[in-house]
């Protein structure tokens, strides 16, 4: 009990987390963030299932052949998401049609994946456990891999009061973990709290008002995303063939949509686009004023493209570098525990 208390000290010191009255622990809501949409009632957050959830996430026990985690497309140093390819690897080398997005902020989302396919963050970890491109396993087998490894039903008793390992609790383990992914301490963050010698320079002032000019309509403050679903005018990839949320909802209005990603540590986050077509973002400031797509269901913010001279360009990349969050890409709580000694 001693070292998974000092595992969630870690989250309580970071300021991911904080004790209750109770001993519980209780998700912090930035200040001048709304309240989180995730239902904290049907899976309230401990230390033990924090840990459990930790050890979940970094583990290839829930892939087929056990060779990929959760964390192999999910870093910790890259605001979890891969930077080596532009699209998902999974076991055998298999190569997915998307680029793995960014893990953060999760708490704030009613929508997950690209196109929207999950509305529950407990329900996430069954897309990426079952595809046959990604983790290639079933629920029934990874279960029976826990309950047969040394280690698991331990933790689970620790985090749920019994050995029983089933489907909910292994999802709900990772969700606690995953909840506290809050990036929320970059230099942007401290210019808004007016933290004592935090200011923007002139590249990144001016970068910042041409992001709320011409940006932040998607891009919304302070998650910079606004959770919904748009065609940013990409065109369509012939061999991928992606009609992204229109794949969901049979709908012709969303062909071509997808999740509007956050911004932040969006320095780290490359390739860029859900297919990670763009190696840096002065390709993907390219495409917004010289490579429009231009279809019927292209959001209308975007016809006939940004207004950007080479000098806002600059300027808006400056400003968007102070998205970056060091302290949340080096926090040690994220990455797998190190291993006790023998």
């Amino acid at each position: 009990m001693k070292k998974l208390f000092s595992i969630a000290l870690l989250f309580v010191v970071a300021g991911l987390l904080s004790f209750t009255g109770d001993k519980s622990l209780q998700l912090p809501v930035p200040k001048g963030w709304s309240k989180p949409l995730y239902d904290f009632s049907a899976n309230p957050l401990s230390e033990a299932k924090i840990a459990l959830g930790r050890k979940l996430f970094h583990d290839p026990l829930l892939s087929r052949d056990k060779t990929i985690s959760c964390s192999s497309c999910h870093l910790p140093q890259t605001s979890f998401t891969h930077i080596d390819h532009d699209l998902s690897h999974g076991i055998d080398g298999r190569i997915g049609k998307r680029n793995s997005p960014v893990l953060i902020n999760l708490a704030w989302s009613r929508n997950f994946m690209w196109d929207g396919a999950v509305h529950q963050l407990d329900a996430q970890p069954l897309a990426p456990i079952s595809n046959p491109d990604e983790m290639d396993d079933t629920l029934v087998n990874v279960l029976q891999k826990l309950r047969n490894a040394s280690s698991y039903p331990a933790l689970f008793e620790k985090a749920y009061g019994d050995t029983n390992i089933t489907g909910e609790r292994m999802l709900k383990a990772l969700s606690a973990f995953m909840l506290t992914f809050i990036s929320a301490d970059s230099k942007y963050d401290k210019v808004m709290r007016k933290e004592p010698g935090a200011a923007f320079n002139e590249y990144e002032a001016r970068g910042y008002a041409t992001f709320k000019a011409q940006c932040a309509s998607c891009h919304t403050e302070p998650l910079f995303t606004n959770g919904a679903f748009e065609n940013n005018g990409l065109a369509p990839d012939t061999f991928l063939n992606d009609k992204g949320r229109m794949s969901i909802t049979g709908k012709t209005t969303d062909e071509l949509k997808f999740k509007v990603p956050t911004l932040r540590n969006i320095e780290l986050t490359y390739p860029y686009m859900h297919d990670g077509r763009y190696k840096n973002l002065q390709m993907v400031l390219f495409h917004y004023t010289n490579n429009i797509f231009e279809s019927s269901t292209l959001s209308p913010k975007l016809r006939g493209g940004l207004q950007l001279s080479e000098s806002d360009k600059r300027d808006l990349i400056a400003f968007l570098k102070t998205l970056t969050d060091e302290n949340f890409t080096h926090n040690n709580a994220f990455f797998p525990e190190p291993p006790t000694a023998p």
